[in-house]
């Protein structure tokens, strides 16, 4: 059952049937996913977040650490229509976006031009190796991102909504790559890291990926059904207390030459966080908790979604290059260095 905070005011019934389902969609989505991805729990749980929250994500990663295995069947536990697209130095706009053809019509002899849409035109988009494709074809899909259609010689076309895109980028291999500019990797809701499993995790990997039938997920839901969920989440009441812990968390990220700032900051960082980071952490926070069962936003809500939200929009400097200190170390550092509000303790 879903639990009411303390201060919350009491829950509608329309809404308390809402969370109920949420709950069993959520159970039931956990069980498809894990009949073909083993381990990476995190991973798992932050694209399923993603998807509540309407956001688009990158996934970070080694090759073969099943990362569009893990896209591919949470979209089909949603019930989502999915494509993959492998981004390549040669891909152009149009093979992402789609483009116009002549068609001859063989009764009048006429011809015409018709609309053609690319792999965008799906709800759960992979962009394989994002960072492979030159800026132009980048700008494309991140313009569909960000605007929800796709525009071809001058005619608009709306995607279907649910939209989103998961992209991956692989942390090896970076020579004739181009790299996604600050802006545009701002777009993305969370930077998703995929680690190595354990001895007996990967085990099992082995002894399923080798047997003769292989298990995939089965859709327990559907699209509408999402659109519901995130227009919930929305709805979930997010006390000031924890909007300005969220708040000053993403202000102390960003440099400054005033005597209020961190030292560590001033020391090792470029650029902080913007305020979409702040926006983020409170919708994912909101997310977050109703996937927890509460139907109120903690500040422990915010401090475990932090990095993920965080760590592609810290920019480190030289001088943490040189002393080997990450993104993830300063957030790090800025979660023991900003104290959540008393009445949160």
């Amino acid at each position: 059952m879903f639990e009411e905070g303390p201060a919350q005011p009491e829950i509608k019934t329309e809404t308390r049937e809402l969370l109920e389902r949420l709950r069993r969609h959520r159970d039931a989505i956990l069980a498809q996913v894990r009949r073909a991805i083993v381990g990476q729990d995190e991973a798992v749980s932050l694209v399923m977040l993603s998807l509540l929250v309407g956001g688009h994500s990158l996934i970070t990663g080694m090759p073969g650490m099943a990362k569009t295995m893990l896209v591919r069947n949470v979209a089909r536990a949603l019930g989502l229509s999915f494509r993959r697209i492998q981004f390549t130095p040669d891909l152009m706009p149009a093979d992402i976006t789609g483009t116009d053809v002549i068609e001859d019509d063989m009764t009048t002899g006429h011809r015409t031009w018709t609309f053609s849409p690319g792999p965008i035109f799906a709800q759960v988009v992979l962009a394989d190796e994002i960072n492979r494709t030159p800026p132009k074809t980048q700008a494309a899909l991140l313009e569909a991102m960000q605007e929800g259609n796709v525009t071809v010689r001058g005619k608009t076309y709306p995607l279907e909504k649910p939209f989103f895109v998961l992209a991956t980028q692989n942390p090896i291999e970076l020579e004739g790559t181009y790299p996604l500019p600050e802006a545009q990797l701002d777009r993305f809701l969370f930077n998703i890291v995929i680690d190595y499993l354990g001895e007996e995790e990967e085990l099992q990997v082995v002894l399923r990926t080798t047997a003769e039938l292989q298990a995939e997920a089965e859709a327990v839901t559907t699209a509408q059904d999402l659109l519901s969920f995130q227009n919930l989440v929305r709805r979930i009441p997010l006390a000031e207390s924890v909007g300005r812990y969220a708040v000053n968390l993403v202000r102390a990220s960003r440099p400054s030459r005033n005597d209020a700032s961190l030292e560590f900051v001033n020391k090792y960082t470029s650029y902080g966080a913007s305020v979409r980071a702040a926006q983020f952490l409170a919708l994912a926070g909101k997310a977050r908790a109703l996937l927890e069962g509460r139907y109120n936003v903690s500040c422990e809500d915010i401090r475990a979604l932090a990095r993920p939200v965080m760590r592609h929009r810290v920019l480190t400097n030289f001088h943490a290059e040189s002393d080997r200190v990450t993104a993830d170390m300063l957030i790090a550092r800025l979660l023991e260095s900003v104290p959540p509000p008393r009445s949160e303790l």
